[in-house]
């Protein structure tokens, strides 16, 4: 009896040590350090008007009901200072310029993609990430940044599942909420900066809604742990995307049968231009902006109401109420149509040799071209690029997110939706079916895009929307085509030396690597740095001080495919094997691809 006693006490010391552990690194994340660099340089991508307007333009997300004001007053864990200052949120890779300052459209000088916005049935003002927060990128190299407006961010955004290094932004946010409802002096210091003279009249309110908040968070990070939903890591720069949303809109808000493990994390893509592509996403399955932007919007947070009160399934104009913000995100849709790539700078990075440029030219019309340079067309009142398709079993790249949308399937019958009606939606599907709906056993992309057509119905008209106005905020009076092809799409490459790393899944550092055989690129390699490598065209990929670790090895993330080597093509093999000459003739090609350097080549 005393051996098993003492047995239970040993397992009782060591789970303790472990939780001890777990809740060491929950409330102190390994980050990087912030160096503020010199200057942050922005380039003439757009105006700086149109710069502030894709900032901070709000599209209706709610950080489970986290306001403005709570954020920008919380505490860390275990001192005074605000959770919200910018040199802290930097340390998760978020964007701020060293000589920011508060404005009128960004009161809480926060980074880049931190907005605000009420709905229409409160005065509270909620806390709102924007699509600038994962779509605009940095480089940096001897103390300078170079600002990349709609370029890929390397923020660690997304999971609020513990971990021992503890680096998101999600699970230290979770901290200090906690810290500051469970910490008496902490909440007294955070409800008089929040309430000011409101202070005696509504302190148990506000008690009880940030209580509701933080309970929205807890459940989700508890759910998502304990149901291992995530076992690749993100880490900087990437989040399975098509994974959250269904697991947010299927799982969260319909049944729990309907969680998916999400293992296939995907770089947050460029954005210029894409305004042109006749499909977007990296498996080319989406094609109307406004549903593709409220699909985005509700994985981040907006919030979404499939049942009533008495948890029956919403009816007719009631489906589906939501805090999207159509015409917001018409602003932020058309501001984007004016942006334009970057073009190299040559006064931070170094000149440009020409006649090595005029070879990588010649180069990339014989072994890049044939994918990257699409057919255009004008249709709608645009140019219209036709992006080539490249079947996963013939480029070789990790196929996880491509089979992921393809074979998944959700339980969507809980609805009750009418196949009738579902066929008098703005959707079409591709190809069109030949056997009915199954509401039993739906694809990511068919479930989004009923329930994002549902949504935009009903956020038109709340919005005031007319129908003469429709076609112009659906984008270009796209209908909501869907296609579930286990492909990925080969961009136009006009400023991809600012878009590393590479790969749908950022698998490969620099495109002089992704230019080399799998067997030439790094294994594993360090993320979480923005200085830029203005030689091999990528982040440098060193160890410092709490990088991030990526290992191609795991799930999700291999950095296998788009090989030029000898050997009969497919199967990964898209070229022939590239001298070393000749890779450093097509980098600096592509250092100056669709800017006004070309022009200048020999």
């Amino acid at each position: 009896m005393r051996i098993f006693s003492r047995v239970l006490l040993l397992i009782f010391a060591i789970l303790v040590l472990v939780l001890a552990v777990v809740l060491y690194y929950t409330v102190n994340p390994k980050l990087p350090d912030y160096v503020p660099v010199e200057q942050v340089h922005y380039q003439d991508q757009w105006s700086a008007a149109d710069r502030q307007t894709y900032y901070f333009t709000p599209q209706g997300t709610q950080v489970k009901g986290l306001h403005y004001d709570w954020f920008t007053a919380l505490e860390l864990p275990f001192s005074e200072q605000r959770f919200a200052t910018p040199a802290y949120l930097a340390r998760f890779g978020f964007l701020v310029d060293p000589k920011q300052v508060p404005t009128a459209q960004n009161p809480g000088n926060l980074p880049v993609g931190f907005a605000r916005h009420k709905n229409a049935d409160s005065n509270a003002e909620y806390l709102d990430i924007t699509c600038a927060a994962c779509h605009t990128g940095e480089l940096r190299y001897k103390n300078q940044a170079l600002r990349i407006d709609g370029g890929s961010a390397q923020h660690v955004l997304p999971s609020s599942v513990p971990t021992l290094r503890g680096g998101s932004f999600g699970q230290a946010l979770v901290a200090s909420l906690a810290a500051t409802y469970y910490n008496p002096w902490k909440f007294e210091r955070f409800a008089r900066q929040v309430l000011g003279d409101r202070y005696d009249a509504e302190h148990k309110q506000l008690r009880q809604d940030f209580k509701q908040s933080l309970n929205k968070f807890l459940k989700v990070a508890w759910n998502d742990t304990h149901r291992g939903l995530y076992p690749t890591e993100e880490g900087p720069g990437r989040t399975d995307a098509f994974g959250r949303i269904a697991n947010a809109s299927f799982g969260d808000a319909i049944s729990a049968d309907n969680y998916r493990v999400a293992n296939a994390p995907v770089d947050y893509p460029q954005l210029w231009d894409i305004w042109t592509f006749d499909w977007v996403q990296w498996n080319g399955s989406a094609q109307q902006p406004m549903a593709r932007n409220i699909g985005e919007a509700l994985g981040v947070g907006a919030t979404l109401t499939f049942f009533d009160a008495a948890g029956q399934p919403l009816q007719g104009d009631a489906r589906y109420p939501s805090s999207v913000r159509v015409r917001d995100l018409n602003l932020i849709e058309e501001t984007l149509q004016r942006l334009k790539p970057p073009t190299w700078p040559e006064d931070l990075f170094g000149s440009i040799d020409k006649p090595l440029a005029a070879q990588g030219r010649a180069l990339f019309a014989e072994n890049c071209a044939g994918c990257h340079v699409p057919s255009v067309i004008q249709e709608g009142g645009r140019p219209v690029q036709q992006l080539k398709m490249l079947p996963v079993d013939y480029i070789g790249t990790d196929p996880g997110t491509a089979s992921n949308i393809a074979d998944q399937r959700y339980d969507l019958s809980a609805l009750q939706w009418d196949l009738a009606e579902l066929a008098k939606l703005n959707v079409e599907l591709h190809p069109t079916p030949t056997e009915p709906l199954d509401l039993k056993k739906m694809s990511v992309a068919k479930g989004l895009a009923y329930v994002t057509a549902f949504v935009e119905e009903h956020a038109y008209r709340a919005a005031g929307v007319t129908l003469a106005e429709r076609p112009r905020l659906d984008g270009y009076g796209l209908p909501i085509g869907v296609r579930e092809l286990r492909a990925y799409k080969a961009r136009p490459l006009a400023g991809v030396w600012a878009t590393p790393p590479f790969l749908h899944n950022g698998s490969v550092p620099t495109i002089y690597q992704l230019l080399s055989p799998q067997d030439e690129r790094s294994t594993t390699f360090y993320k979480g740095t923005f200085n830029y490598d203005p030689r091999h065209l990528g982040f440098e990929t060193g160890a410092f001080k709490n990088a991030f670790v990526f290992d191609t090895k795991i799930t999700g993330n291999h950095n296998s495919g788009h090989e030029f080597r000898a050997g009969q093509r497919g199967n990964g093999v898209i070229g022939r094997g590239l001298l070393p000459q000749e890779r450093w003739a097509l980098l600096e090609y592509l250092k100056v691809l669709g800017g006004p350097l070309e022009q200048q080549l020999p």
